[in-house]
């Protein structure tokens, strides 16, 4: 990416000194650490430089259910260092935003997004989503997809306030591939984007897509009793794998073992009530656990099965009736999730969605308002950001304004549910990369270079 190149480069000739300036060999072979298993196609993540910085005063939502005017929000190496109210002290900081009008949140974060592996331009060469091959295909990632390149990233940041996001395969298969957990920033690799310590997911789907794709190449599955038994028997025998001694590397095996192992996290695209109901069922069988329910139209039925079973929906605010198996949406969905005390997140599943979560969140609040379920403005704010990371496994790192925590930032000219408000500014691990106000602050794709519209974040 444009700004970006010398800091690479630079890091990357220090990177090297330090290896060829480290210790000498050990005298004896005892004297060596034992060789550790190297993690294949590791985050190469390194943050951007930050500086300190102090925005006062400014209405707060700390994404885990707080709110107040009149506070502080304090970045130092990186970090949240402190957040504050109207009582409490600020620091002395030479580097102060005026945040007077405006609302800070923690970054924004899309659990289910499909930037990259199906990047805009939408064109059948840039359609590496769904390995449409085999029902099973767990053996493939996500991140082996991913063009980092995609003009969409920089949109989400700059339109959205995206700071972290989840790539998935796309729902073609039962068992779709390993998903990733990305920062959003300009890299000149995926691995470069990697979140660091983020666990993998697996995606898998149920209802109409598998059986529509393979029952119309005259396979198995072409039901849903036959989606149901590929998967327990592909279940089947990854215990009979992960039970043995594992020697024999088999990629597909590795990812349902990591699953079975508590590992690796299962999201799981599916829309009926029953259905899941049928997933978390299967999930005891053979014993893992479902993080989130994808899309989850119909979740509003079983609120208290969710809550019982600590199970999250990621939902639109009112995409409904496209499919049969979406027939059953309504826009009361989310506020009647969040009523059981079922977990909620509000995703994206789009290039142009994950631009507005704010605004699909809002829409959620007021759908749920309108039927005598009133869910404050800080609550709505953690669905899109906290609860969103803690469905992700990163809620240690990211997701609220908390001491300790990724930097990760959005200064909001308004009110964030409100769709007149836009990101002012956006600090990823404190370093501030987009600013509506400074043309320089806004990341721009190699592939638009040189186009009509370039870094155009209308």
């Amino acid at each position: 990416m444009r700004y970006r190149a010398l800091t690479i480069l630079g890091g990357a000739v220090a990177l090297a000194a330090c290896s060829a300036s480290g210790q000498s060999k050990p005298a004896s072979a005892s004297d060596a650490p034992a060789p550790q298993a190297e993690t294949p196609y590791a985050s190469t993540y390194q943050a951007y430089p930050s500086a300190e910085t102090l925005i006062i005063p400014v209405s707060v939502f700390d994404g885990a259910g707080g709110g107040w005017d009149n506070g502080w929000v304090h970045m130092k190496d990186g970090k949240i260092a402190a957040v504050g109210g109207p009582t409490s002290r600020p620091p002395e900081v030479d580097n102060v935003i005026d945040g007077t009008g405006k609302v800070v949140t923690p970054g924004i974060i899309d659990i289910h997004s499909h930037l990259g592996d199906y990047p805009t331009p939408s064109v059948q060469a840039h359609a590496d989503g769904n390995e449409a091959t085999s029902p099973t295909t767990p053996e493939v990632w996500a991140e082996h997809s991913i063009w980092p390149q995609d003009p969409g990233f920089s949109r989400a940041m700059a339109n959205g306030g995206i700071t972290s996001l989840q790539i998935l395969p796309g729902s073609a298969n039962l068992m779709g591939g390993r998903t990733v957990t990305l920062k959003n920033v300009p890299s000149r690799t995926v691995q470069g984007m990697k979140f660091p310590g983020a666990p993998h997911g697996m995606k898998m789907a149920c209802g109409e897509n598998p059986k529509r794709v393979y029952g119309g190449k005259g396979r198995m599955p072409s039901t849903r009793m036959g989606n149901f038994a590929v998967n327990r028997q592909t279940w089947i025998d990854a215990q009979q794998y992960a039970d043995g001694d594992r020697k024999n590397r088999d990629l597909a095996n590795e990812t349902l073992a990591g699953v079975l192992d508590g590992e690796i996290q299962i999201h799981n695209h599916c829309y009926r009530a029953d259905e899941m109901a049928l997933v978390i069922d299967m999930a005891k069988e053979f014993g893992y656990t479902v993080s989130t329910f994808h899309h989850a139209v119909e979740s509003y039925k079983i609120g208290d099965l969710l809550r019982e079973n600590d199970v999250c929906s990621a939902v639109w605010a009112d995409w409904y009736g496209f499919k049969m198996e979406s027939y059953d949406g309504i826009p009361e969905n989310a506020a009647l999730i969040q009523q059981a005390g079922a977990c909620v997140v509000i995703h994206s599943d789009d290039e142009n969605g994950i631009q507005r979560l704010n605004q699909e969140a809002a829409k959620a609040q007021a759908a749920g308002k309108r039927i005598g379920i009133d869910i404050s403005d800080a609550d709505v704010i953690s669905w899109i950001t906290l609860n969103a990371a803690k469905a992700m496994g990163i809620d240690d790192q990211t997701g609220s304004l908390t001491a300790g925590k990724m930097a990760d930032v959005v200064l909001w000219n308004g009110d964030p549910l409100s769709v007149y408000s836009r990101p002012e500014k956006v600090w990823v691990d404190g370093a501030l990369l987009y600013d509506a106000n400074d043309p320089k602050r806004r990341p721009v794709s190699d592939f638009e270079l040189g186009q009509p519209g370039e870094g155009d974040v209308k």
